[in-house]
């Protein structure tokens, strides 16, 4: 009788889910001035879309580009930074600061990780 073999999941796998995920909070980004309400401040309004857009690139560019040499990921990084600080520039209300800036940080966090994984834990393929 053969053993039932449950595939592990890999590093690689993992970090190609962080940088997947960095992604959707690029595309949040591009719709949120007007699902959230901002649409009306032209700043904020392109600040998010520009930033949002770059986000989803480097995101999907680098999701599989482990180490502190990965430009994608330090990219994604700054516009965690960037996602952080602009509510505040742009004097956004309350609700809109809060989602700016937790989401900033998953990035951060998101970003900060992939550079930190080496690349003995790439997945082949």
């Amino acid at each position: 009788m053969e053993s039932l073999k449950i595939p592990k999941l890999r590093g690689g796998v993992i970090m190609k889910l962080r940088g997947n995920l960095n992604a959707l909070i690029g595309v949040w980004f591009i719709i949120a001035p007007w699902a959230i309400g901002y649409s009306d401040q032209s700043g904020a309004l392109w600040s998010s879309i520009v930033f949002g857009i770059i986000q989803v690139i480097v995101s999907l560019w680098g999701y599989d580009k482990p180490g502190w040499n990965s430009w994608q990921n330090w990219i994604s990084a700054i516009t965690g930074v960037w996602f952080i600080i602009f509510p505040f520039i742009y004097s956004l209300t309350n609700g809109e600061v809060w989602s700016s800036v937790v989401l900033g940080l998953i990035t951060i966090i998101f970003s900060l990780w992939n550079l930190g994984s080496n690349s003995g834990s790439k997945s082949a393929g």
